[in-house]
């Protein structure tokens, strides 16, 4: 198990240098001064431009400045915004909690949903049930984020009196010590101000959580139909067990297997998902943030947030790589 693990992070550590490469590499060749867009129709003096370059750092060749930012990274110097001199770790894990928080009941519906919809599915094979659910999987994963967010926004908002955006209506004054939204409305006492967090929280989630739903639901109906063609469910089927002991004492336990693989994936969707769901609902977290820093070509922001997610994302495909080594033998000894 051990050898197993060691070989995974070994693993990473060249994956974490070409996505550093990488992210700098096209951060920087995204068209646009940011010198120029920092100040806008004033216009710029060429010697205050040449100045405020140097300050920034972006006089020296590339080569060097991919340089001093790797440095900088294994320092704990992630650099700071060129829009407000902050340091970028600080404003990241500042605006983090939404993201976490909006990407976590995303992740909760739909792993919830999609593993009831492919249980489903799967138990009624051929039937008209198993066709729609196949349909809707197929529907959810092709639809553009963009588009669904704005039609839940124009007519499922107004239908059911749910905010179109934001976290926390503005007639709520809450302290925010946590920074996740449903904690501290819980903790202030404001009469109405958890039950607005939780209806604030309806509508982005689902839109994010689709595409995860549609790949859960997908993949656990074809997990389950392999698994209830095996040899012990048809023993249990001749020893008069009931279809829901089978289903879910037998059959869903083994199924799940081969869906905690794709945790890793979907968390990385959700995160990646999250650029357009909070700039669509205007929710104040790092997707935002990152389209801020694009427009703005603010390059440590980009360069930081990129690096930062990336490395979540590798750290939960590891844990999950050796959560499936456990559970599952064959793969850790191969």
């Amino acid at each position: 198990m051990f050898k197993f693990i060691l070989k995974r992070i070994l693993m990473v550590i060249p994956t974490f240098l070409a996505i550093t490469l990488v992210t700098f590499a096209l951060v920087h060749f995204i068209p646009g001064d940011p010198v120029e867009i920092r100040m806008g129709e004033r216009g710029v003096d060429p010697i205050v431009h040449a100045q405020m370059m140097e300050q920034m750092g972006l006089n020296d060749p590339l080569p060097e400045q991919y340089l001093n930012y790797i440095k900088g990274v294994v320092q704990g110097d992630f650099g700071r915004s060129f829009r407000n001199n902050e340091p970028v770790l600080k404003e990241f894990f500042t605006l983090f909690p939404a993201t976490v928080e909006l990407a976590f009941f995303a992740l909760l519906w739909s792993l919830i949903a999609g593993i009831f919809l492919g249980v489903i599915a799967a138990v009624k094979k051929d039937s008209w049930i198993s066709h729609t659910v196949t349909a809707l999987s197929l529907t959810g994963y092709s639809m553009p984020i963009f588009w669904w967010g704005l039609i839940l926004i124009l007519y499922v908002s107004n239908f059911l009196g749910l905010p179109a955006g934001g976290r926390l209506p503005d007639e709520y004054w809450i302290d925010f010590d946590t920074g996740f939204m449903l904690i501290d409305t819980w903790n202030s006492g404001e009469p109405g101000a958890f039950v607005a967090a939780i209806k604030s929280l309806i509508l982005p989630a689902v839109v994010l959580g689709t595409i995860p739903l549609a790949v859960v639901t997908r993949m656990t109906r074809s997990s389950m139909l392999e698994v209830l063609g095996e040899d012990y469910i048809r023993t249990a089927k001749a020893k008069g067990l009931s279809t829901t002991r089978i289903v879910i004492v037998h059959a869903l336990r083994n199924a799940l297997i081969p869906v905690i693989t794709v945790v890793g994936l979907i968390v990385g969707q959700l995160l990646s998902g999250a650029v357009l769901t909070e700039n669509i609902f205007s929710w104040p977290g790092i997707g935002k943030w990152i389209i801020d820093a694009i427009n703005a070509r603010d390059y440590p922001v980009l360069q930081g947030s990129v690096l930062i997610i990336s490395t979540i994302i590798i750290v939960v495909n590891l844990l999950v790589d050796v959560i499936y080594g456990v559970v599952n033998p064959r793969i850790r000894h191969n």
